[in-house]
Order: structure tokens, then C-alpha cells, then sequence
């Protein structure tokens, strides 16, 4: 879906001024189209992860009201998996074993998988910030998933993804969804779990399983405690 200028700046909760000159400036992803400019969801978000840009965390548990309930960070990284001590001497052989490491069904092709995954950070680094990185393809996949996953990988090494913060990565999330609407749905969940300063804590520290769902239970909650 893209949004209009109205739509991106209530977003982020600044004026329409503010928003165009942040397009006039190339400091946001934008496309020009009739004359109007226009966004995309999952751009917009991945940019404003990598910016540490605030977003409005109401915006996106709003839609899910239209089209019934989505799953949470919770639901899918159960589904997906944590994993420690993921080996690699630099970003494609991370890539490469995280991947063969993921829970998919046995028809998924994995080299497909790993592909899709390298060219989206060829095309611009899935690293936030604070060693930190959110690999996913750049569209949804059209594999016949049973439902969306999230699995997050310590790495055994901190490894250089290109990060805009110059800060070499230790943490990676990895998100398979099915459908646009569940791709935009985890990525903005997670950037605003992120934000959470005991979340963070856990992740930094490489807590264990136990702990880490735990605080992503209390982060998930008082994220829509907030927006409501």
C-alpha cells in the first residue's frame, strides 16, 4: 500500500512542511507519482529504524482492526526460533547459515531463501543501528507458508552489515511473512519493541530463551497499552 503525504506525516507525527522537506532533502524514500508523492509501508519503516526516527506507535494497530487480528512478535518468533552462536566471516556466510538453520517446510527451496536475502541487502543494508540488523526479503515470499516466522540469531562474531551507525552487527532478526500486510505488520511491531529500553537489554546481553519472551510479552503489551 502507499501512502500519501498526509498519511506519512501523521505517521511520524510532524507537519506536511516538515515531510516535504525531508523528500526535497533525499533523506526519505519517495516516489513521484501524477505529480504526487507517495511511500511505501515497509520503505518508510525500515527507514525510520535505520534513522531512529519516532513513529506513532497507534498507526499500525489501527489497520489490523480492518481485516481481522494479526499474529504477534510473540506468535512468530515461537515459530521461527532464537539461535545462539550463528557462525560467519562476514555477511553472506551469516546470511547463508542462519538461513540453513530456519524452521521451513521441507519444499522451501533455502538457496532461493538465502538469494533473496542478499540481493535485499544489496540493495541497501537491513542493519539498524546498536549491532542490530532486520534481514528479510524485500517482498513477502511466495512460498506456501504455513504462517509467518521470526527468528532471531546471536552471531557467534559481530559482523559488518553496513550499518549507517558504522556499528557491526551481533543480533539479526529475520522476517518470513506470506502477505504484504504481515510483512509491514512484524517490521513495524519490532521497531517499536526496539525502542524498549529492557528489551534492548536482553537482546544486548544474549539472554536466554526464557527471558527474552518474557520481556518481548511486557514490550508487545505496553506497546498497545500505549496506543490505545
Amino acid at each position: 500500500m502507499r501512502l500519501t503525504i498526509r498519511d506519512t506525516a501523521q505517521l511520524f507525527g510532524v507537519s506536511e512542511k516538515t515531510l516535504y522537506r525531508w523528500v526535497n532533502e533525499g533523506k526519505i524514500p519517495a516516489y513521484r507519482i501524477n505529480d504526487q508523492y507517495r511511500f511505501a509501508r515497509s520503505e518508510v519503516l525500515e527507514w525510520a529504524m535505520a534513522n531512529r526516527v519516532s513513529l506513532k506507535p497507534g498507526i499500525f494497530l489501527e489497520t489490523q482492526e480492518e481485516t481481522g487480528p494479526l499474529s504477534s512478535l510473540e506468535q512468530v518468533l515461537e515459530s521461527g526460533g532464537i539461535l545462539y552462536r550463528v557462525e560467519g566471516q562476514d555477511r553472506d556466510s551469516v546470511l547463508l547459515n542462519i538461513v540453513r538453520n530456519l524452521r521451513l517446510p521441507p519444499e522451501v527451496d533455502k538457496d532461493y531463501v538465502y538469494e533473496l536475502l542478499r540481493v535485499r541487502e544489496m540493495l541497501g543494508s537491513t542493519g539498524i543501528g546498536d549491532g542490530i540488523a532486520i534481514p528479510h526479503p524485500r517482498s513477502p515470499l511466495i512460498f506456501n507458508l504455513p504462517h509467518a516466522s521470526l527468528t532471531l540469531s546471536f552471531l557467534e562474531k559481530p559482523i559488518d552489515f553496513g550499518a549507517l551507525d558504522g556499528k557491526p552487527v551481533f543480533a539479526a532478526f529475520t522476517i518470513l511473512s506470506q502477505t504484504v500486510r504481515g510483512h509491514i505488520h512484524l517490521i513495524s511491531r519490532l521497531a517499536h519493541v526496539l525502542r524498549d529500553p529492557s528489551f534492548r537489554k536482553v537482546i544486548r546481553e544474549q539472554g536466554s530463551r526464557e527471558t527474552i519472551f518474557a520481556e518481548l510479552c511486557r514490550a508487545e503489551k505496553a506497546m498497545k497499552k500505549k496506543a490505545d
